[in-house]
């Protein structure tokens, strides 16, 4: 494993880029310093990039110079081109992008390696390397995943359902007088007002889902598993929730950080780039 002193002091920069939020975060060896979530534009130019995050670093009293090596996961094909680019002007790194091409540490079973989404695989080599095995990752974002991870890492597939966002935007869309609500767990489940209804079956049936899948996977597998949850929603459905059993709000963050030491020799870094 990559020893941190190698090269003195490393910073590293890691974005987890998902279809409604960019999630990034700077460690120091194994330490989370600094981390932000910001929205996903698909419009936005890897300068308009370049100066939101300038001016993140800038309040934090953190220096883009001090970064020493960058990690970019996404979900998001065409932003993935505007930050490599962002990446190389701003802090004259070319980042490392997680793909088909890396080296993961874990064997993957499924049909077609190349069709699973970076974040998925992140997940799974962070979840493994802080929890062990056997693992169910639940990745409850704007679609939900449910990954399965063996004893000894490998990833064994999963399920992937609609998220409980682009569930409750779909009841608003397609219902002519259903407003659109937030989405918290209302006071009780049989409710008198359209508006806790909603809620009530939005999250008390995302929690079901949920729930059923977990036990219907650890049926299949055939043993009892742990199960992690991270994702914008995790918190709130955990409180809901029987087979949940712990929350990791920045599994993707670690995740990439390991990517980062497993990938080491694909790093493209020049410290002489970089600006005095």
């Amino acid at each position: 494993m990559f020893q941190y002193e190698k090269w003195g002091k490393t910073m590293i920069l890691v974005f987890d880029i998902g279809n409604s939020n960019i999630v990034m975060g700077t460690y120091e060896g194994k330490k989370l310093l600094k981390h932000w979530r910001i929205s996903t534009d698909r419009q936005k130019t890897g300068d308009e990039y370049g100066m939101l995050i300038n001016d993140l670093f800038r309040y934090q009293e953190i220096s883009m110079k001090d970064v020493t090596a960058i990690v970019i996961s996404s979900v998001v094909p065409p932003l993935v081109v505007p930050m490599v680019k962002m990446c190389e002007r701003y802090f004259h790194i070319t980042p490392l992008v997680v793909g088909p091409d890396i080296e993961t540490g874990i064997t993957i079973h499924y049909e077609n390696p190349r069709a699973i989404g970076a974040d998925r695989i992140v997940n799974v080599v962070g979840a493994y390397e802080e929890y062990g095995g056997p693992l169910i990752v639940i990745d409850i974002g704007t679609a939900t995943t449910f990954d399965v991870v063996a004893e000894n890492g490998d990833f064994l597939g999963g399920a992937i359902a609609p998220g409980m966002g682009a569930s409750a935007d779909a009841l608003f869309q397609f219902t002519a007088k259903l407003p659109r609500v937030e989405l918290v767990p209302p006071p009780k489940i049989i409710a008198q007002n359209t508006i806790q209804g909603m809620q009530a079956g939005i999250v008390f049936g995302y929690v079901g889902q949920i729930d059923t899948i977990v036990r219907k996977i650890k049926k299949e597998f055939g043993g009892e598993m742990k199960v992690v949850a991270t994702g914008g929603f995790a918190s709130m459905i955990m409180g809901e929730s029987d087979t949940i059993d712990e929350i990791d709000h920045f599994l993707t963050l670690a995740g990439l950080r390991v990517l980062y030491e497993r990938n080491m020799h694909l790093m493209k870094k020049n410290p002489s780039e970089k600006k005095e």
